[in-house]
């Protein structure tokens, strides 16, 4: 018996593939990959390209940091160390009563001599109550009559701006050693005290040193009551205090 066309289990259908085929009929290559970068890994590749940049930077500024401080420290080395001005400032400005007649004249050239063969860089002399002439710059202080620390304050106020330290000596002594200014000198460039002084057999007296940001508390009556340290110069011939004509 023929069994009916239509009848019996129904056929399954599979679902056709497609096929990549040209018009010829023959499969075609597949379709290539997409060249471009992959979009989730696209961030992470910036953020490492980033920290490698910044990583590479930071190392150049530390190579430009030292090689700067290289040529900072060989510079120091070449070159010997600038140092400020220091000027003396000489004190002049007194009457000479018991001397009898202006001291100032007869002592003053001496001790202008010995401190030109110290190493200070200028001097400055302080006058009042008479005129000297002088080879030394001169500064006069009409307030003289007021103590030792009233000139000595027109002195300091004399001087330049480019003067770290003054060295105040008094023109009644004219046996200053020039190795006791430089002697004040050196200790006060290696120390820390704002004011040294030269001592003889344990005596405080001048040269004297000042820092320049002590100049200001320079009282009328002198330095005598301020502290300084001492610096020992009893193998040199103390300058003197010449009051009296017959002590020259």
């Amino acid at each position: 018996m023929r069994v009916p066309e239509g009848d019996g289990p129904p056929e399954v259908g599979v679902p056709a593939r497609r096929c990549r085929c040209g018009a010829d009929g023959r499969r075609g290559p597949h379709r290539a990959r997409r060249s471009g970068p992959d979009p989730v890994d696209a961030p992470v590749a910036r953020r490492a390209r980033r920290r490698h940049a910044a990583s590479g930077d930071c190392v150049q500024a530390r190579d430009r940091a030292s090689a700067r401080e290289a040529r900072a420290r060989g510079s120091r080395l070449a070159r010997p160390l600038v140092r400020g001005v220091i000027a003396a400032v000489v004190l002049a400005a007194g009457a000479s009563t018991r001397f009898g007649s202006p001291k100032q004249r007869v002592l003053l050239p001496r001790v202008l001599e010995r401190l030109r063969r110290s190493s200070v860089d200028d001097i400055v002399v302080v006058l009042g109550a008479h005129d000297v002439d002088t080879g030394a710059r001169t500064v006069r202080c009409d307030e003289w009559e007021r103590g030792p620390g009233a000139s000595l304050r027109c002195g300091l106020a004399a001087l330049g701006e480019d003067v770290e330290a003054a060295v105040v000596v008094l023109a009644d002594g004219p046996d200053l050693d020039p190795r006791a200014v430089d002697r004040v000198i050196d200790a006060w460039r290696t120390g820390d005290d704002s004011r040294v002084a030269a001592a003889y057999g344990g005596v405080r007296l001048h040269p004297l040193v000042l820092a320049r940001h002590v100049w200001g508390q320079t009282p009328d009556v002198g330095l005598r009551d301020l502290p300084a340290k001492l610096v020992p110069c009893d193998d040199l011939s103390p300058p003197g205090d010449v009051d009296f004509a017959d002590e020259t």
